[in-house]
């Protein structure tokens, strides 16, 4: 059991809310149908996201790259109708574009190169001067229709992991630069004090970030922020046409990634730059399984409370299950990104994100498994995690690595296995005679709607009552009980059993039982 004892007078740090400031979404089209709205309502009443990102803003679907034919000659036609319409949504509910500029509309593509169910089109613009001219069109209508101000708090990100062959041709890094440069400028001439940044790459390439750096200094091409992706999985072990499995490395495998670009930031003439995670996740596919799990909501727990001592932004991939990447999905529950499942069920990944929500500003303690905060009203809010990885294929849980070594993994599951339980002996300085806590819980047996999908035999379309079990199903367990202070604090155990995330909540009583006139509780079995 682990002891935490924080005394009289402690003064803390500031907790950063850069794992709140931006959210993933599927293409921007999908933004048009009814339960992507309804989920993203859910997703910022509890949460609260400023930014969203997602891909396919200049995609076919949204339409607002058009070529008219007037008297044997070719003229762009822009087209806000779809656009207008998905961020008027995305502002009515509080929630800022993360504009990220791609992909090529089919008119200007210079290839039939596309990816995914959707297709979108990876290639370069065949005529870069339309391009320019589509970009400062695209920003221009924002102005007008948003105004100055509110278009100034957007960042504009050029592309998607061009440095992956199929999200661009032949993932050419020479002509990503010009595309960046040519789109860069363009954004500036609209209005100067815009904020555009890349190169958006994936892990495992993060000689593009040097190089990248290298390319605007050189070019003096303008740069405000730099980008790059995150994941924790492995190469797949297994691939079916409805599942994906990989294994899941440490989280410290993502936090020595984000160390390790931070510093070739601050190693550049562009140290005093913003680094933005514009995805992450454990597995970075649509149709792997652990992302309907409550291992995942405890792991990305740790990633919540740590993330922000290296970046300065990380968007999660994605809020919603309305996501076509890889067709439209099969099942109710499908290995999907989001953090809301089809029909509006939450999944374990996003009761750990409204925990932290409710967490204060101000950080008393942190380790592994634990956050303790203190919140402007004196409150104490903390959050507490417990997942237990237990590879498959041997990989090391610290670095991630392979390992050929049979005895070693096997000795490494084996460990994890036996932590199936955490314990926290805690005491917390509160200033009167008793204090209320309240505790809710996801675990394997509650706030697991996976679980009962499965108990129900995996219906792929659940009907009326199915879902309505399983949005029961997905509701975090609540405890409460009341708490009396001793020499001026409280004491209590907290016990995690296996992938548990949990949220306590402590405030002081303001006891007003004594104003009850004829009070008598054994009339009510107390």
């Amino acid at each position: 059991m682990k002891e935490i004892k924080i005394g009289t007078g402690a003064v803390g740090t500031a907790f950063t809310d850069s794992w709140k400031k931006c959210v993933g979404t599927g293409r921007l089209g999908l933004a048009l149908q009814k339960e992507y709205l309804d989920g993203l309502d859910y997703v910022q009443e509890h949460i609260g996201f400023s930014y969203i990102r997602g891909h396919g803003l200049l995609c076919d679907d949204v339409g607002i790259y058009r070529e008219d034919n007037i008297d044997g000659q070719c003229r762009p036609f822009y087209n806000f109708t779809y656009i207008d319409r998905i961020f008027d949504s995305y502002l009515e509910r509080g929630i800022k574009p993360f504009v990220e500029l791609g992909f090529m509309p089919s008119k200007l593509a210079s290839g039939e190169q596309t990816l995914f169910y959707w297709k979108g089109n990876t290639t370069p613009p065949k005529d870069y001067d339309k391009w320019a001219e589509l970009i400062k069109a695209v920003v221009r209508h924002f102005i007008s229709r948003y105004g100055e101000q509110e278009v100034l708090t957007w960042p504009f990100e050029v592309w998607n992991e061009p440095n992956l062959p199929g999200f661009w041709k032949g993932a050419d890094m020479q002509e990503y630069f010009k595309l960046y440069k040519v789109t860069a400028y363009a954004v500036k001439e609209v209005d100067g004090r815009l904020q555009v940044g890349g190169p958006a790459i994936c892990g495992g390439a993060d000689h593009w970030i040097t190089e990248f750096l290298d390319f605007c200094r050189r070019e003096n091409v303008p740069l405000d922020f730099i980008s790059r992706h995150a994941y924790t999985s492995s190469q797949p072990m297994s691939v079916s046409p409805h599942f994906m499995y990989q294994d899941i490395w440490s989280s410290d495998y993502m936090f020595n990634e984000l160390k390790s670009v931070r510093e070739m930031i601050d190693n550049s003439p562009y140290s005093e730059l913003p680094f933005y995670i514009t995805e992450y996740n454990t597995s970075w596919h649509p149709l792997n399984p652990v992302h309907d799990t409550v291992f995942n909501g405890a792991y990305i727990a740790r990633i919540l409370s740590r993330g922000g001592d290296y970046v300065d932004m990380f968007s999660y991939w994605t809020f919603s299950d309305v996501f076509e990447e890889a067709d439209v999905p099969r099942a109710q529950f499908h290995g999907g990104f989001g953090l809301i499942a089809l029909n509006g069920i939450p999944k374990p990944t996003f009761h750990t994100f409204a925990f932290f929500s409710r967490l204060g500003e101000e950080q008393l303690y942190r380790d592994d498994n634990i956050i303790v905060t203190r919140r402007k009203d004196g409150s104490i809010a903390i959050a507490a995690w417990n997942p237990v990885i237990v590879n498959r294929s041997g990989s090391d849980q610290e670095s991630g690595n392979a390992v050929n070594d049979g005895d070693k993994y096997k000795a490494a599951n084996e460990a994890a296995e036996s932590r199936e339980t955490r314990s926290f002996e805690i005491e917390l300085p509160f200033d009167c005679e008793a204090v209320f806590m309240k505790r809710q819980t996801v675990n394997e047996d509650v706030g697991n709607p996976l679980r009962t999908w499965m108990q129900m035999g995996r219906p792929r379309y659940p009907g009326k009552d199915q879902v309505e079990a399983l949005r029961q199903a997905a509701q975090p367990g609540l405890n409460t009980c009341r708490i009396n202070t001793d020499g001026g604090a409280i004491r209590f155990n907290l016990e995690l059993t296996k992938n548990e995330i949990t949220l306590v909540e402590l405030s002081a009583i303001n006891d007003e039982t004594d104003t009850y006139i004829g009070l008598d509780d054994s009339f009510i079995g107390y």
